[in-house]
């Protein structure tokens, strides 16, 4: 296990509950960290499995794995708001909004929710609207697997490079795309376009990938120089593009960095800001007594349900609004309603469901060639 890892996914995760729980602005960068971190570890899982397995087995253990891990918390998740949005109908609840969410379900089935996202036709679902970047892992897992099964080791380093260099030019491709008026179905403005498509995370993933064989020089020092940096550029930034420094929650940085040319090279500063802290951390044992904290660890753990069921829990929090209490002691409500119920939920569905389902893996696809494999591997070597 990579020292401080779950606490790094811990902060991921609470990053994204502050921005939506209005309390962090910023929070959406959890979003990116995690898009690092999943380059990190998928590369690093892949590298290893193409040493030890043959191509055959290569594959067929790294979907299979990936499959138990990721789809039947998604669906059972998908599965359980349906049901929800059909009793709520049936009581005339929010009926509309339930609809709503039905209709747009057949888009995070098919993993194309953040396609959806990028269109005219999207509206605002708390209970699918976070599904976009898990849309977006999938579509990384579909050509990456095979990216790293061809291209030899001594190659990847330039491989990793390329890639971190695509990312702002494939945004700058799509904001000339979205601005040319070509395709009129495309949401405005046009970060909003930009943000959700797979191409423009491309270097949040080859950053990580980077890391699971390569090492960035003088990561801790330079975790400490960005850290004070990346609000004076954001601050500095925002101010050029619209006279004004904007709200200190969000450091300068807006959601989706929607000011100016921000989002075209904002994306690869904080992509790389997390490649340092990464590097930092599991390289050069930065803050591991916090990271590797039991809440910390427990909280990483569970991270994948704390983020699937937090939105809709905060939503049905958010009904205390209702009761017309001052704006303080709601938020503050907010807060104690949804906190606990989604560490609950999470902490249910990892024990009842997802436990029980990972330790099949090894099981169905140990990691391990099989002896039938390992002959295969020795034929094929005479």
């Amino acid at each position: 296990m990579i020292p401080g890892l779950d606490g790094l996914r811990a902060i991921a995760f609470l990053l994204v509950y502050a921005l939506h729980t209005d309390y962090l602005q910023i929070g959406w960068i959890g979003v990116q960290f995690f898009f690092v971190l999943s380059g990190f570890l998928i590369t690093g899982i892949l590298l290893d499995m193409k040493k030890s397995l043959p191509p055959r087995d290569y594959f067929s253990k790294f979907y299979g794995r990936r499959f138990l891990r990721i789809f039947p918390l998604y669906y059972f998740y998908l599965l359980l708001m349906s049901g929800v949005a059909v009793g709520l109908i049936a009581i005339a609840f929010r009926p509309n909004y339930m609809k709503l969410f039905l209709e747009q379900t057949k888009y995070a089935v098919f993993y194309v929710y953040n396609f959806f996202f990028a269109t005219k036709f999207f509206v605002q679902s708390n209970f699918l609207d976070h599904l976009w970047s898990l849309s977006v892992e999938e579509q990384f897992y579909i050509f990456w697997p095979l990216l790293i099964m061809l291209v030899p080791e001594k190659a990847l380093k330039k491989l990793f490079i390329a890639f971190i260099v695509l990312g702002p030019i494939l945004r700058l491709g799509l904001f000339l795309l979205h601005q040319s008026g070509a395709f009129r179905f495309l949401v405005d403005p046009a970060p909003w376009f930009i943000y959700p498509l797979p191409f423009s995370h491309i270097d949040a993933f080859a950053f990580g990938a980077y890391l699971s064989r390569y090492s960035i020089p003088h990561a801790k020092k330079q975790f400490f120089l960005l850290s004070g940096l990346l609000p004076v550029i954001g601050f500095t930034s925002q101010y050029i593009a619209t006279g004004k420094f904007g709200m200190l929650s969000a450091f300068g940085f807006p959601l989706f960095l929607g000011e100016g040319y921000m989002f075209i090279w904002g994306y690869s500063l904080l992509n790389y800001f997390f490649a340092v802290t990464l590097c930092a951390v599991a390289k050069e044992g930065l803050f591991l007594r916090l990271l590797d904290w039991k809440p910390m660890q427990y909280l990483g753990k569970i991270s994948y349900g704390l983020y699937v069921y937090h939105l809709p829990i905060i939503w049905f929090a958010t009904r205390v609004r209702d009761f017309g209490l001052p704006e303080l002691q709601t938020r503050i409500l907010i807060l104690l309603i949804a906190s606990p119920a989604t560490l609950l939920v999470a902490a249910a569905s990892y024990h009842w469901m997802e436990k029980p389902i990972l330790n099949l893996k090894d099981r169905l696809f140990p990691l391990k060639p099989s002896k039938e494999s390992k002959s295969a591997v020795v034929v094929t070597a005479e």
